[in-house]
Order: structure tokens, then sequence, then C-alpha cells
């Protein structure tokens, strides 16, 4: 149908190598191994990085002593655990606000709470369902395995 456009005059050559150039992405794209697909709201393609994993016994002593006081519900040392963590980066899968929440993973020597957290997501903030582990504040996570 292009092409007979073309033949027409009714299409120029740089409308449609430029379609081309659009097919030839999108195969790319469809094919590429390690990425999610999914709408955005304008319905652009929104990628979903691959996410490792690593048991609770890979985490810092640190870390797995506050997986503990999650599955205890506390106490915790900061007011800001606990707290509903909005996914905002979009590196962790989409869920509704509110289902996942945000643990401080205390670092030493660190004055202030630092990089590191646990991000948990369910229903139950004492029962989580999945748990990811970030020590880049964020950029990036690991799911913890049980």
């Amino acid at each position: 149908m292009l092409r007979n456009l073309w033949r027409s005059g009714l299409v120029h050559w740089r409308q449609t190598g430029a379609v081309a150039l659009l097919v030839m992405w999108a195969g790319l794209w469809a094919t590429s191994p390690g990425l999610a697909q999914a709408k955005g709201p304008l319905g652009e393609p929104v990628v979903t990085p691959q996410i490792s994993t690593m048991g609770v016994s890979q985490l810092p002593p640190q870390g797995q002593a506050m997986m503990a006081l999650i599955y205890q519900g506390g106490p915790f040392r900061y007011d800001k655990d606990g707290t509903v963590f909005g996914n905002r980066e979009g590196i962790l899968p989409r869920q509704n606000r509110g289902y996942y929440r945000e643990y401080t993973v205390k670092t030493p020597s660190e004055r202030s709470r630092g990089a590191r957290r646990i991000v948990c997501g369910g229903l139950k903030p004492v029962a989580p369902e999945t748990c990811y582990y970030t020590d880049d504040h964020y950029a990036s996570f690991r799911k913890i395995i049980q």
C-alpha cells in the first residue's frame, strides 16, 4: 500500500523512510531480551528492568535484622520506616499506591539513614508478599528470596 501511495506521489520518500525506520525499531523493541513491555499513560512503551534475586543470607547483617523486625511489626528506629513507598522510579512491578512500604537498613558509620533500604509489598505489612533490597537509594533493586 505504501509503495502504491509513493508511486502516485501522495507520499514523499522521506515519509516512507521514516515509516520504515519506525517499523524496524518496533521489531527490534519487541525482540529485546530482559525487558518487559507495558503501555504508559500516553500509550508509549514503558520498560521495566529485569530484577535479579538474592537470598536473605546475602543481605548485610543489618538487613537481616531489619527483615526480622518487619515480620515482627517493629519497633523501628526511624519514623519513615513502614511508610508507603511510591515506586516513583518505576523499577519495581507496578502496584496500587500503598502496596509497597520502605524500611531503613542501617549503614555502619553513617550518621543519616544512608542509602540502603528494604521495600516490601503486600496487603499486610507484617506478612509481606515480596521484598526488595537496594543499596543505592532506589536506583536498583534485588528481589529477596526467602
